[in-house]
């Protein structure tokens, strides 16, 4: 088969390679051919070579170079510049020129060639001519290890050639400051021709010793060039080069590498500290944290308001927004970068630090140029103290209380009105509507702290479905996946589109509670809750909730919302106002609010006492309504007033002391703990409590990050009317809190859907953020005020009732047992397997243990065994198999002495074995009781 050939190249051909033979095919290896023949093309002409010995000196340099090179690079950490970046033959040359230059000046070698070299370097810097090998020493280092630093080795260049020139002008100074007309020698011996220029015209105008000084200053700063040394980093730079001298930066190291090992410093009870690192707290103080504002200098985990595990890429992030910018705009420079994180690192940039630049979103150019009205935020209210009230001033027993300052929860940042990004959302979403031909249009919209919520308004005859319908073109449109809507706004003909800010906001727990809304009421049970989607500070009372139930994920925000609760409690009540019950499970989580003088008990964190905690709030339901019904009031707040208006007293002859009674809090950090542990007694305990104690003033915060329907049973939702769902990790779980799906589509981190009592649909909210440094603050103050009283009565351990390892599992069926055998007198293995349902191994094992106990008697064959306990001695029988103490077993009746010897009446033996005949079967299982057998069938 013939095979095309190409055709031959026209024109001259510049290489001198031989032509490939005609036939052979090159498509297999067309690639490297065009290689080569570009590599050819390129190549330099042998005629434009320079000569064989010129190439060989040439090779042997940089042979000889190259090994000097990688001996350099192998000192210290080893570094490896890219091949092409390398500058080994300049490097080596300025290390030759540091040897000759070193062997002249100062081993002193003689001969024309060290004169040359001493007229060269002496003539022009005198007696710097000693310092010119090690300046060439350094160029040549640099040059070996750092060949791509451009910057750095120019910097370095200027700051040598700035102190060899001043160094210079010194020497001629020291030298007596020989002029021209003395001659080159004199001027050799001094500061060479360079020193007489830099140091005689100002000699000649100044005295000798300012010049001195204006040469020593240029010394420093030429030091500081070299170094790369700002004025203000010179004591740290000090510090840093003492630290290193003494080793101690390598301690630091291992310290930070190694595992914790503070168990070394805390041996035996003892209160010896860990040495903190200097060099951390010299990086806190120049990021512009003060260590004083705190009463920890290192402060605490919880003071981060928004924490993420994943470490972005910034560098990454900032090279995908250099490419959004569309052609022919100006990029910003490294310079402008770093001086925004900068900024946005000490809080002084538009952004948060540690968020990402606004998103760009792509919209059409029409769309760009829309503007709509956004709802301005409320006046942010000014740093004012938090309103002193004045019934709290003295407690109980004339001891003076004084609140919290209100400058323990600082202001937070004032909140933005509208951004660049909401106006992009407001185009995108107008083009998604016009590009699917609904007629509708954004009118507005209200930033909030987390999301921003967006109205759309339809035109007549427009389906609201059809903008519900788009959701996920919507969340498309605007690049987020978080994307909640509304239909209707509550209050308004609108529908609602809620989508996460790209920059958000925290929320402080102290501005909630300086707000308006907080200084309506001075109810001690207001609590700060947030800010809405419309920027609105939400406040709430407990006591009209009056109880709640907080759910959501791991990491969702509800420890931070606890914390925000019992903080605002402490800022605002006297512990003879509010006192409080912590579960706390975990044991961590309220740890910094032990021994505040507003709890009854210690911290709660072993589940069975929590059972006990929780049975006890209920007998002191019971008891504040007994006092309410004998003194003839509905609630705890009109029997309060009264009691201080000196209206309710005591019987007469009573020792009682009459006095108002607090408001009871139970926090419950983890329920799904509890639940596990006693589910039937914290079961009872809670819907009990939920469904009586509103008027005696108790009242439950549950908190959960499970919400199952086996931990947030039917019971307790029917009587917690308040829910707060932060967000959850599915569909399922917000309707297990909410009743209604919203939860699994909010965006973590104290972003939550809130739920009174009373409200129809729940509105979204941003939680109130109050730093672990504030609650150290606030309950140090309040413990300062007032020792903790705990009640001795709340948590009593139950005595521990000891149960035979025997009986096991089987308590509850053995005493079914007993008392069916006792009540009828009637022993026997078949009734106990009818009456109990059990089987017959079941049956038999009972009834071994009920002859262990002294309830029977032995076995007698096909006879029912006796009973030996009489229906009176039923309870300590009862009493000793749970295990209760001072339980008295009751013996046996001792046997009645054996009668005199009579003739035995076999007739009469006979007759007793037959009426006993009927237990025969006494090992099969009667399936009817009350069935018919042959013996009735006969009519006798």
């Amino acid at each position: 088969m013939a095979t095309r050939t190409s055709p031959a190249p026209r024109g001259p051909q510049r290489s001198r390679g031989k032509a490939a033979p005609a036939g052979r095919s090159t498509s297999g290896r067309g690639s490297s051919s065009a290689r080569t023949q570009t590599t050819k093309a390129l190549a330099v002409p042998e005629d434009d070579r320079p000569p064989l010995p010129v190439r060989a000196v040439r090779g042997a340099w940089l042979g000889v170079a190259r090994m000097t090179g990688a001996g350099v690079r192998k000192f210290g950490h080893e570094v490896h510049p890219e091949r092409e970046l390398r500058r080994d033959g300049t490097g080596f040359f300025l290390l030759l020129l540091a040897v000759a230059v070193a062997a002249v000046e100062w081993w002193a070698l003689k001969g024309p060639v060290a004169d040359v070299i001493h007229a060269v370097a002496g003539g022009t810097f005198g007696w710097m001519a000693l310092l010119i090998p090690f300046l060439l020493g350094i160029g040549a280092v640099r040059l070996f290890r750092y060949p791509e630093a451009h910057r750095a080795n120019n910097r370095i260049a200027i700051g040598l050639l700035i102190l060899l020139f001043a160094g210079s002008g010194i020497s001629h100074l020291v030298g007596g400051q020989p002029g021209l007309s003395a001659g080159l020698p004199l001027l050799w011996r001094a500061g060479g021709v360079v020193g007489f220029l830099v140091a005689g015209p100002l000699s000649s105008v100044l005295t000798p010793w300012p010049v001195g000084v204006l040469l020593g200053f240029a010394v420093f700063v030429s030091l500081l060039i070299i170094t790369a040394t700002p004025f203000r980093h010179i004591p740290d730079r000090l510090r840093s080069l003492y630290e290193h001298l003494m080793g101690q930066d390598l301690i630091d190291a291992a310290d930070r590498d190694g595992h914790d090992q503070s168990y070394l410093y805390e041996a035996h009870g003892s209160t010896a500290v860990k040495p903190k690192s200097k060099r951390k707290d010299r990086q806190t103080r120049n990021r512009g944290d003060d260590p004083a504002d705190d009463p920890s200098s290192d402060g605490f985990v919880g003071d981060e308001a928004f924490e993420r595990a994943l470490i972005e890429d910034e560098e990454r992030k900032a090279r995908e927004a250099e490419r959004q910018i569309p052609a022919g705009v100006r990029r910003p420079t490294q310079q402008e970068l770093a001086t925004e994180k900068i900024k946005r690192a000490q809080g002084l940039g538009d952004e948060p630090a540690g968020e990402p630049a606004t998103e760009a979103i792509d919209v059409v150019p029409a769309a760009k140029a829309l503007i709509v009205p956004s709802t301005p935020v409320q006046p942010q209210t000014p740093p004012s103290p938090i309103p002193q009230r004045t019934e709290q001033l003295q407690l109980a027993g004339d001891v003076a209380y004084t609140l919290p300052p209100s400058d323990y929860l600082p202001a937070g940042t004032p909140p933005k009105e509208r951004s660049e990004a909401n106006d992009a959302v407001v185009a995108a979403l107008t083009h998604t509507l016009e590009q699917f031909n609904v007629d509708a249009k954004v009118t507005g919209f209200s930033r909030g702290p987390t999301v921003t919520r967006y109205e759309i308004e339809l035109a007549s005859g427009t389906k609201v479905e059809r903008v519900t319908a788009l959701s996920k073109n919507i969340s498309y449109a605007v690049a987020s996946s978080d994307v909640r809507i509304l239909s209707p706004i509550p209050g308004k003909s609108a529908i609602g589109i809620e989508i996460p800010n790209t920059d958000r906001e925290t929320v402080s727990l102290g501005d909630v509670l300086r707000s308006g809304n907080a200084r309506k009421t001075e109810h001690p049970m207001v609590m700060g809750v947030g800010k809405d989607v419309e920027g609105g500070f939400v406040v709430a009372n407990l006591a009209k909730m009056p109880h709640l139930l907080v759910a959501g994920a791991t990491g969702a925000g509800k420890s931070s919302f606890v914390n925000s609760m019992i903080t605002s409690i402490l800022m605002r009540a006297t512990p003879d106002e509010v006192r409080m019950v912590m579960v706390d499970p975990k044991r961590v989580e309220l740890t910094a609010y032990e021994g505040v003088p507003h709890l009854i008990t210690p911290i709660i964190t072993n589940p069975k006492k929590a059972a006990e905690a929780l049975q006890w709030v209920v007998r002191e339901m019971d008891t504040r309504y007994d006092d309410l019904a004998n003194y003839g009031f509905k609630h705890i707040d009109d029997f309060n007033k009264a009691v201080r208006n000196g209206k309710v007293l005591p019987p007469e002859g009573s020792k009682r002391v009459v006095r108002p009674y607090p408001y009871l809090l139970v926090i419950v950090d983890e329920l799904a703990d509890l639940m596990m542990v006693a589910p039937r007694d914290v079961e009872d305990s809670i819907v009990r409590i939920t469904q009586l104690a509103r008027a005696a003033g108790i009242h439950l915060v549950l908190a959960t990050q499970r919400p199952s329907v086996d931990v947030v049973t039917g019971l307790i939702k029917a009587n917690v009317p308040s829910r707060m769902a932060f967000a959850t990790s599915s569909v399922t779980d917000s309707r297990v809190v909410l009743d209604q799906p919203g939860a699994e589509k909010l965006i973590g981190q104290g972003d939550a859907l809130f739920l009174p009592m009373g409200a129809s649909k729940p509105m979204r909210v941003q939680g109130a953020w109050v730093t672990e440094s504030e609650i150290h603050r606030v309950v140090e103050h309040v413990k300062g005020q007032l020792g903790a009283v705990y009640r001795e009565d709340v948590a009593v351990e139950a005595p521990k009732k000891q149960i035979d390892d025997d009986i096991g599992d089987d308590l509850e069926v053995l005493l079914q047992a007993t008392e069916l055998v006792v009540t009828t007198q009637f022993g026997s293995t078949s009734m106990l397997q009818r009456k109990l349902r059990v089987g017959f191994a079941k049956a038999g094992r009972l009834m071994d243990l009920l002859e262990s106990r002294g309830v029977v008697g032995p076995s007698e064959g096909s006879k029912a065994r006796d009973v030996l306990v009489k229906p009176d001695d039923l309870a300590p029988v009862l009493a000793a198999m749970r295990g209760d103490e001072g339980a008295a077993v009751p013996q046996a009746p001792a046997p009645a002495p054996a009668p005199a010897a009579s003739p035995v009446d076999l007739v009469a033996d006979d007759l007793a074995a037959r009426s006993q005949a009927v237990e025969w079967n006494d090992g099969i299982d009667d399936a009817d009781e009350d069935g018919e057998d042959a013996w009735s069938l006969t009519g006798r």
